[in-house]
C-alpha cells in the first residue's frame, strides 16, 4: 500500500495535490524551490481546509491534523528520498520534466512510482532517457483544478506498467476520495479535457455567431446538460434517451455545427487583446479586481456542494 507521496511544485495544483493526499491520512513531502511561492503554499492550504470545515465536509481537528502531515521543503533530495509515490505538478514543458524525472531517478528509491499531471505531454517522451526498470514504474495521474474539491483524476495504464503495480496508485487516490479513470491509451487531451474541449469549440462558436449572450449560453449549458452530466455520464443519457434518437439528431445537427481544428477566431482575437478573463479583468464578463475573491470564494462553495452531493452517486 502506498502511503507516503512526494509533490513536486507547489503552485496551484501542486499544494492541492498535496492536501488531498494529507486530508486522507498520508505523510506528505512537498517540494517548491521558490521561496515567493513557498510562503503561500501554507496559508492557501489552510484557506482551503477552512472553507471545507465551513461546509461541514471536515472539522476544524481534520484540518489541523492534515496540514501537520504536509512537509514543506526547498531540499528536492529531503522531499523524495522515502516516498513510495512521487508526482510532478511543473510546467508544462518536456525538457523539464525529462530533467526533473532524471533527477528523481538519482535521488528516489528504485521502488518510487513517479507520476506526471498532465494531459497533454506524452508519456513515452517524458519517460525515454531512464531506464527500463523506471519506465515500468512511471504513469500519468491527471488531477482537475482545484484539485481538492474536483473528484476526478485520470491515471493511465498505457502498457508500461504492471497490473498490480497500477491497482496501488489507483488505491492511493481512492483513498483520497477520488473518482479513478482508467486511460488505455496515451491521446493528447485523456479523457475529460478532450470532452471539455468538444463543449467549449461550440460553445465558442454560439458567442462568435451571436446566437446568444454569454449570460444564456453559460445558462444553457449548467441548467441543461450539465445539470445531467452532474449525475449522469453521456452514454447512460444517450441510452435513457435511445440510441435511434440520437443517431437522428447527431445527422441533423453534426453537419452544421463547428468544426474547426484549432482555437477559435473569436477566442484569439480577446487572447491578443488582452482580455483574458479574471487575471486581466475581462475576458468574456468583466471582473472587478475588488469582487474577485468573494466570487471565487462562491465558486469554490458550488464546487463543495456539488461534491456532497455527488457522493450519492459515486
Amino acid at each position: 500500500m502506498l502511503t507516503r507521496p512526494g509533490v513536486v511544485g507547489g503552485g496551484t495544483m501542486g499544494h492541492g495535490i498535496a492536501a488531498a493526499f494529507a486530508l486522507a491520512g498520508c505523510d506528505v513531502a512537498l517540494y517548491e524551490p521558490a521561496e515567493a511561492q513557498r510562503e503561500r503554499v501554507r496559508p492557501a492550504i489552510e484557506a482551503a481546509y477552512a472553507l471545507l470545515a465551513e461546509e461541514e465536509v471536515i472539522t476544524s481537528i481534520d484540518a489541523t491534523s492534515a496540514l501537520a502531515r504536509i512537509r514543506l521543503t526547498d531540499n528536492p533530495a529531503a522531499a523524495v528520498h522515502d516516498r513510495d509515490f512521487v508526482v510532478e505538478a511543473i510546467p508544462e514543458r518536456m525538457d523539464l520534466k525529462q530533467k526533473l524525472f532524471a533527477e528523481l531517478d538519482r535521488l528516489c528509491p528504485p521502488e518510487t512510482i513517479f507520476a506526471s499531471n498532465t494531459s497533454s505531454l506524452p508519456l513515452a517522451e517524458m519517460m525515454a532517457g531512464l531506464p527500463g526498470r523506471r519506465r515500468a514504474r512511471m504513469m500519468v495521474t491527471h488531477w482537475y483544478n482545484p484539485p481538492l474539491l474536483m473528484p476526478i483524476v485520470e491515471l493511465s495504464f498505457f502498457g508500461n506498467m504492471a497490473e498490480a503495480l497500477y491497482a496501488e496508485a489507483a488505491a492511493l487516490h481512492e483513498a483520497a476520495g477520488k473518482q479513478v479513470v482508467k486511460v488505455l491509451k496515451d491521446v493528447p487531451g485523456l479523457v475529460a479535457n478532450r470532452i471539455q474541449q468538444g463543449v467549449a469549440r461550440e460553445v465558442f462558436s454560439l458567442i462568435e455567431q451571436g446566437v446568444a449572450t454569454p449570460e444564456d449560453i453559460d445558462k444553457a449549458l449548467k441548467f441543461g446538460p450539465a445539470f445531467r452530466y452532474a449525475t449522469t455520464g453521456q452514454l447512460e443519457v444517450a441510452d435513457f434517451g435511445g440510441l435511434d434518437v440520437w443517431c437522428t439528431v447527431g445527422d441533423n445537427l453534426l453537419a452544421v455545427m463547428d468544426d474547426r481544428r484549432d482555437a477559435n477566431p473569436l477566442l484569439r482575437r480577446r487572447v491578443a487583446e488582452g482580455k483574458l478573463g479574471v487575471k486581466s479583468g475581462e475576458g468574456f464578463y468583466r471582473w472587478d479586481a475588488d469582487t474577485v475573491p468573494e466570487r471565487q470564494r462562491a465558486f469554490m462553495k458550488r464546487l463543495i456542494h456539488q461534491l456532497k452531493a455527488s457522493r450519492a452517486y459515486a
